[in-house]
């Protein structure tokens, strides 16, 4: 039987000749020894399918590593099984929560963290080493009903038991079994523990820090980066949550169910009220003239920055708005990506010089010829916007190299205050399995640009992982830069998203590349119930910037 095989990432398909009934993973054992990175997860004709999945009919194979995201999932939810299963067999059975990405990792809250030091930790990681060592089999099971309500009760979930208890009494429940360790996961797994051979355990604040390879380098360990900001912005979060009665999807679909989800987005709007407005009175306090606000894709910058104006105005400071965007340097010097490419958001994209003269000569006050970039012609046009600024005038600069210290190095320090805004998701599915955050923006981004930018939901899952790449290096390290965090997040705002990206995804063809993702896409908008009505969410909220309707964007 031949099959179309593309074994190297960013490859070409090759025609080859496999038996009927073959397992990809077969295939991927005898390309393995060539190939830079381990095999996790395949592409069969455009569909996501684990490494025990076997062929009957010619057909297209694309063999994936880590570095594509749905593979990297893979990983991570191999790894949280192994780690769960090690911790049943060294602590017992006690309540865990795998709550939110943290320190190149993920953060786990365990009850009774005070009886888990190092030593005991210690003996976690290495039984977890134990299992992989071993190659222990991660074997697919279906369970009953009953049997899954026992096995969720053994474990103190009451959300897993409260989300069993609204399934049909014939439904069979997919489980994995590790070590005799039974557990439900949304996503696909590895065929064996030995695949997955690289993470570290340790202990982190009140819980448990899980850490393993980026995408972008999938044989090393990050090296440690203490994100306290992030802790401390996730902790606030589930402050909220708790003060929202909202900790998983299920209690969010019983809101939504009765109704209650409309006091709901009210209340989370007016907790970002609150913080903006907090945000403001520290950097009108502060006496800081130069405002830098940067964060990933979709989080929501331009609404924030807004926003943050009004509230610095009610507390007697005015402010000007601009974009890094009008400092690109002239289209014939943008760098160059590794295709050859320009790319526009290295940081050599922005004609520095000029930025930090502009800025340090308003300050000084001075009359200043601001740029306006046209990207028609893609250079820089003057004499459009001759500004002066005022003694008690600040500047409100949105632009993602906000909080590099590179861009501004030449403006005073004591005059910058920088701000990271991103969605921190703290919304999960049950208390084993997260929400990813990269999933949420992404979510977030495919809407808006299909309403504003006229893309498809191809285009945007296409450019998704240059997206992501870009943030690796420009975003994320300089997160702890920043002097406050603004969570950007609503608890509500899948719920809302469902509604509008669920047509755009269904759209997308089995015959079309990005129809796996799609699928991954629409399989986790599923639990989520839909607030049908959203006309209860303000003008200036920030989700407003990406289903429409906002005061800000127009």
């Amino acid at each position: 039987m031949k099959i179309q095989l593309k074994a190297e990432y960013r490859g070409e398909f090759r025609e080859t000749e496999v038996k009927e009934g073959t397992s990809i993973k077969t295939i991927a054992d005898q390309y393995q020894q060539e190939l830079s990175y381990r095999i996790l997860l395949a592409k069969v004709e455009n569909e996501y399918q684990d490494l025990n999945y076997t062929l009957e009919r010619e057909c297209r194979v694309e063999l994936l590593d880590m570095r594509t995201w749905a593979a990297s999932l893979t990983y991570q939810y191999s790894l949280c099984l192994i780690f769960l299963a090690a911790f049943r067999n060294v602590v017992g059975h006690r309540k865990v929560t795998i709550d939110n990405s943290l320190n190149q990792g993920l953060y786990i809250g365990v009850d009774r963290v005070e009886e888990l030091d190092d030593e005991k930790t210690a003996a976690v990681e290495r039984e977890m080493r134990r299992i992989v060592e071993e190659d222990l089999p991660i074997e697919y099971t279906e369970v009953t009903r009953e049997e899954g309500l026992r096995i969720m009760a053994e474990d103190e979930r009451e959300c897993s038991i409260r989300r069993i208890r609204h399934l049909s009494p014939a439904r069979k429940l997919k489980y994995y079994r590790l070590d005799g360790y039974l557990d439900y996961f949304y996503g696909l797994m590895v065929p064996s523990a030995g695949y997955i051979e690289y993470f570290e355990l340790k202990r982190y604040k009140d819980g448990l820090l899980l850490r393993f390879p980026l995408s972008s380098a999938p044989k090393e360990i990050p090296a440690y980066k203490d994100q306290k900001k992030l802790y401390g912005a996730f902790k606030e979060q589930s402050r909220w949550d708790e003060l929202l009665r909202v900790d998983f999807v299920p209690e969010l679909n019983e809101k939504i169910e009765s109704g209650a989800y409309k006091d709901l987005i009210m209340t989370s709007e007016a907790l970002h009220e609150k913080k903006i407005a907090e945000i403001a009175d520290q950097i009108v306090s502060s006496g800081k003239r130069i405002v830098l606000i940067a964060g990933p894709s979709s989080s929501g910058k331009t609404t924030f920055a807004q926003r943050l104006r009004i509230q610095m105005r009610v507390c007697g400071q005015e402010s000007i708005y601009m974009g890094t965007d009008d400092y690109f340097v002239e289209r014939e010097d943008t760098p160059r990506d590794e295709n050859g490419e320009p790319n526009y958001e290295d940081l050599d994209a922005i004609d520095i010089d000029l930025f930090n003269r502009n800025m340090n000569d308003l300050l000084n006050g001075k009359e200043v010829d601001l740029p306006t970039f046209d990207f028609i012609t893609g250079h820089k046009v003057f004499g459009k916007r001759m500004t002066r600024l005022h003694p008690h005038e600040s500047v409100v600069i949105e632009g993602i190299h906000g909080l590099n210290e590179k861009l501004t190095s030449l403006i005073p320090k004591d005059e910058k205050f920088k701000i990271y805004i991103s969605p921190l998701t703290q919304l999960n599915m049950d208390e084993h399995s997260r929400i990813p955050t990269t999933d949420e923006r992404m979510l977030r981004r495919m809407v808006r640009d299909y309403q504003f930018r006229g893309h498809s939901a191809q285009m945007t899952i296409d450019e998704w992982p240059k997206v992501r790449a870009g943030e690796d290096v420009n975003i994320f390290p300089y997160s702890d830069e920043a002097d406050v965090l603004f969570n950007s997040y609503h608890i509500y705002e899948i719920s809302v998203l469902k509604k509008y990206a669920e047509p755009l995804l269904s759209w997308i063809g089995p015959d079309e590349p990005e129809y796996a993702e799609a699928q991954r896409m629409l399989a986790f908008l599923r639990p989520f119930s839909t607030i049908v009505d959203d006309s209860v969410i303000v003008n200036n909220s920030i989700i407003r910037e990406f289903i429409g309707g906002s005061v800000f964007v127009q």
